[in-house]
């Protein structure tokens, strides 16, 4: 008989065989929101045990009636009333906005004898598509992002109606041809219909054309310009089409697209920031379609490969600070360290909160680059006094709740209220108010470890709400709740219904969002984890700079006339409309709009504005503004910051002259920032 011992010495040998089980992620309390919308109206069901998308290019279609309109490049698509209605729109440029003409259905597409109550269902989507079924009507639409065609599936023999809001001058087949019909609207389109069988095509009236009962695909695509070639080229690559879209994150440096696709040569259209970062295409650089984000390209092939520009994922300054500027910088931390513990804030809002403690982060961070350590216990006593209340549970007020509905974060406040939290409770600003918190957490981590590791599962869950890579990561959070990896920013809007789609108003605070889960990756050793992180971070970036950044003269070749001339920055970027205005100023507001772009300053602030060129225009177009009425020393300091880049005295003298600085802000942070200048980043 073996002994006790022997036995105990067996089991733990054969424990060590068995692989430890991987512990549940965790998530903060479950809570039922009383605002939030149904998503089954809209979903198919077996897509509604997995969370949802609440930032898509596709919300719109899953809200309220479903019925307003999306950019899906270059279309802008409705569904209503059981049918599917599509308009190559048209822009006009003013000196406060970019805008795209009201919506009115180029073609519309529908069964003949189809119940005119109906609503389509959302059957599948990924990053670069979508799939909308009309049950009743046996249509099925892949709506595949940059394809010049709209693609029509239909899978039982239907008489199929195409309608238009315009008069149909002309309308026939191509040289006798069954497959291929050219029609002619009165507004000067000309549209191509395809199909995958021989059919007719039968003139119902002026405005209505019906294929006779027809499986198969149909195919519809506007010709661009009158370029015979074009249609040439539409004719080409109509048999081959698209079902869905994917992107894969490879590495910190590599993105890449995946079209599943049916036939031969695919062809897809790159807007400009594709064609700066595309690696491996095949590009037909006469063939474009207009668009509100600049000419879409044709590229022939189902794979792309896009490298963005890596960016210094950095604790502290990338040139270092001047050592003749250091001695200025400790007064000004201690000053300021003082202060954290003489005030007390009364926010419960999870924006402003996260803000504070992103700011007395800042101060460690710049104490320890200056060799100021003996302030930092002070900084990790406030910070783990302020952020483990919302870890824990314990904050009076406020806290993180988990919504299973559609698998996110929301806010006590905001579960009931849907403008508590600036719309947290909805879905609204999650990588702004997270990206704070998770800047606080990753500093406290790196300067008290056993902190870290203490609350490392809810820092993660906190960064896998909008930094989740799928199912396969995390499956209670919806993949990349807010980044858009077919524009390659960040969308803000959350869970409601906009005519003009999803919008986004500080690009800056996205960065921020990204560069603040490279940081914790870093402190927690997830290579993954710092890869994700500064890919997205630097996408963001250079979609800023391309779609945010409006630079004199149009040299960016996005903006022209009136709107290039009157602005420097935008203020709300839309899917199909450029804003001069915020949401909280108007469009005179230069000062808030220059700040608003640029908070929190951070070492990836210098990849963000690396132009100093750019940086002079900038300052140059907002320094008027700093003379109105009510404009405070919150807002200058991030235009002082800026004109640092290329007049470091001047604003050195005017930074330290200011008596009042933004919630995320400090005088110690501008005048670190303004010491750390160096000749170039990248």
């Amino acid at each position: 008989m073996l002994s006790s011992l022997a036995l105990v010495v067996c089991a733990l040998c054969f424990s060590a065989l068995i692989p430890l089980a991987t512990p549940a992620p965790f998530l903060f309390p479950e809570a039922q929101s009383t605002i939030l919308p149904d998503p089954s109206t809209f979903f198919a069901p077996n897509l509604l045990s997995s969370p949802l998308p609440t930032n898509s290019f596709f919300q719109n279609f899953v809200l309220n009636n479903g019925d307003q309109p999306e950019y899906i490049h270059p279309y802008t698509i409705r569904s209503a009333n059981s049918s599917l209605s599509l308009a190559y729109p048209s822009f006009s440029y003013n000196s406060t906005a970019v805008s795209t003409t009201p919506f009115e259905a180029d073609l519309t597409i529908f069964a003949s004898n189809s119940n005119k109550n109906g609503h389509h269902v959302v059957s599948d989507f990924n990053d670069l598509s979508v799939t909308l079924d009309f049950p009743s009507s046996n249509l099925r639409f892949y709506l595949v992002r940059g394809t010049p065609f709209l693609t029509c599936f239909v899978y039982r023999p239907t008489s199929v109606s195409l309608s238009t809001n315009h008069k149909i001058v002309s309308a026939s087949s191509a040289s006798g041809s069954n497959t291929k019909f050219i029609v002619k609207l009165d507004n000067y389109q000309t549209w191509l219909v395809y199909t995958s069988s021989p059919t007719e095509l039968i003139d119902s009236d002026s405005s209505t054309l019906s294929l006779k009962k027809i499986s198969g695909i149909i195919r519809v695509a506007v010709v661009p310009d009158p370029d015979p070639k074009s249609e040439k080229v539409l004719d080409h690559f109509s048999s081959c089409y698209p079902i869905s879209g994917a992107a894969v994150l490879e590495n910190s440096n590599t993105l890449s697209y995946k079209f599943e696709k049916k036939g031969g040569d695919l062809l897809v259209l790159a807007h400009p920031l594709h064609l700066k970062l595309l690696s491996n295409a095949t590009v037909l650089q006469n063939f474009k379609y207009k668009s509100i984000d600049g000419d879409l390209v044709g590229i022939v092939g189902d794979l792309w490969l896009l490298a963005p520009k890596p960016i210094p994922v950095t604790w502290n300054s990338v040139g270092g600070v001047k050592k003749d500027a250091i001695s200025e910088i400790k007064s000004a931390i201690r000053r300021d360290v003082d202060a954290l513990s003489s005030t007390e804030s009364s926010t419960k809002s999870s924006y402003y909160y996260g803000k504070l403690v992103a700011r007395a982060a800042r101060l460690a961070l710049i104490a320890e680059e200056v060799a100021c350590s003996d302030v930092i216990p002070a900084i990790r006593t406030y910070l783990s006094d302020k952020i483990e209340p919302w870890l824990d549970g314990a904050f009076s007020g406020n806290g993180f709740l988990y919504d299973k509905t559609w698998g996110g974060i929301i806010t006590k406040s905001s579960r009931t209220d849907p403008t508590a939290d600036f719309g947290f409770g909805i879905y609204n600003d999650h990588h702004f108010h997270l990206g704070y918190f998770i800047y606080g957490i990753s500093v406290l981590a790196k300067i008290d470890p056993i902190w870290g590791e203490k609350y490392k599962p809810q820092a993660y869950s906190l960064v896998e709400d909008f930094l989740n890579k799928g199912k396969q990561s995390n499956p209670n959070y919806a993949r990349l709740r807010c980044f858009d990896l077919y524009k390659m920013h960040s969308w803000a809007g959350g869970l409601t219904e906009f005519p003009d789609g999803r919008n986004q108003e500080s690009t800056s605070e996205a960065v921020n969002a990204y560069y603040a889960a490279a940081l914790m990756g870093k402190v927690y050793k997830d290579a993954q984890l710092e890869a994700t992180g500064s890919l997205l971070a630097a996408l963001e970036i250079q979609a800023a700079q391309m779609w945010w950044h409006v630079r004199e003269g149009g040299k960016n070749q996005i903006y022209k006339k009136g709107f290039a001339k009157k602005n420097r920055v935008v203020g709300i970027l839309w899917a199909i409309k450029r804003d001069s205005k915020l949401w909280f100023a108007t469009a005179k507001a230069k000062e808030a709009r220059l700040g608003i772009q640029m908070l929190p300053i951070l070492p990836v602030t210098e990849v963000l504005f690396s132009d100093e060129g750019f940086a002079s225009e900038l300052v140059n177009w907002a320094l008027p503004a700093f003379r109105r009425k009510g404009v405070t020393d919150r807002w200058k300091g991030f235009g002082y910051a800026l004109q640092g880049m290329y007049d470091k005295e001047r604003a050195l003298e005017k930074i330290r002259s200011l008596k009042d600085f933004d919630d995320g802000n400090s005088l110690s942070n501008l005048l670190w920032w303004i010491h750390s200048r160096s000749t170039s980043v990248g």
